[in-house]
């Protein structure tokens, strides 16, 4: 539209009705979350961009595509855009995205997020994991000072396999065995007293030295101090690491020595508990997915639905 026309058809705005105003805004409000995507999209991208397919420096602007910048690699010729080589690529409904994003900034089930957005089940499900695919791999760079670390342990789970390898339970069934089993999955949690945090899943049952050296030792300083429960792997991986190390026995009602203590990464474990059991079970298989959503959700450290779009592709905040 030209400018005068458009001016002209801007004035008459002031004269619509309340409900003309509303469907007008549900008219236009699709195009401006298409315009937000393409943004962060075509953000996310140098200038000029490096080719995504054979890595060369020198691509040039190719016109558009679905609103995105389009470019043309001057090496292979193979042209790309801000979506080419993530798992955002290929999806549909663009101007869809922030809206489901915003369902996942509310911890929405699937099905209620499907209804809200107006997509699919299946769809809303593939896009709430292939949002959370590069997503779960933003973690700050190490852990400093004193960090705790202890297990959190899930039954495990195969919900919506259509072949299990154990006979099925019943909806909120129970281990066979008492305790801590290889019917469950454990999540080994590390958080420092500044918030940072990583999680894992090292495997069934409980957590081993060797788990610790492959998992933990890598994200822990040289000069922290380590403090744990008594469980023996955590003194073992401490003094095979060299690693200073505390411990707390909780069996025996000790819960504070000073600053030593295990209740910043026990506050976790029960804030992940509580917003786990919105799902009603979380299959093992989407377990690691469903902690990165957690730790963008934790603290409000990623709060819009633009941030949490980054996040999908690749594009990390690890100020905490």
């Amino acid at each position: 539209m030209k400018t005068a026309a458009f001016t002209r058809w801007a004035a008459q705005v002031v004269q619509l009705s309340k409900q003309q105003r509303e469907q007008l805004l549900a008219l236009i409000q699709p195009s401006i979350d298409l315009d937000r995507v393409c943004t962060v999209v075509d953000g996310r991208l140098g200038v000029p961009p490096c080719c995504a397919h054979c890595g060369a420096a020198g691509s040039h602007r190719h016109g558009r595509h679905r609103g995105l910048q389009r470019y043309r690699c001057r090496v292979c010729r193979k042209t790309f855009t801000g979506l080419t080589g993530t798992p955002l690529a290929r999806l549909r409904h663009r101007a869809k995205w922030l809206p489901h994003l915003d369902n996942m900034l509310d911890s929405t089930s699937v099905r209620a997020a499907a209804k809200a957005v107006g997509v699919h089940r299946n769809t809303s499900f593939r896009w709430r994991h292939r949002f959370l695919h590069l997503g779960k791999l933003d973690r700050p760079d190490s852990l400093s000072g004193i960090a705790e670390a202890d297990e959190l342990f899930l039954l495990e789970s195969q919900k919506g396999s259509r072949q299990l390898t154990r006979p099925a339970r019943k909806r909120g069934g129970v281990a066979k065995k008492r305790g801590i089993s290889k019917e469950h999955d454990c999540v080994l949690v590390a958080r420092d007293r500044e918030g940072r945090t990583f999680d894992f899943v090292p495997g069934r049952g409980a957590v081993t030295s060797s788990q610790l050296h492959a998992h933990l030792l890598p994200v822990l300083d040289t000069d922290i101090l380590l403090v744990t429960d008594s469980h023996g792997a955590y003194r073992a991986f401490a003094r095979e690491a060299g690693l200073s190390h505390e411990a707390v026995n909780l069996r025996q009602g000790e819960r504070v020595r000073g600053a030593i203590h295990v209740q910043n990464v026990n506050g976790y474990h029960r804030r992940l508990r509580q917003w786990l059991a919105r799902f009603n079970g979380v299959a093992s298989c989407y377990l690691l997915n469903y902690l990165g959503w957690r730790w963008a959700l934790d603290g409000e450290r990623i709060d819009s639905s633009e941030g949490l779009l980054r996040a999908a592709l690749g594009c990390f905040n690890t100020k905490r």
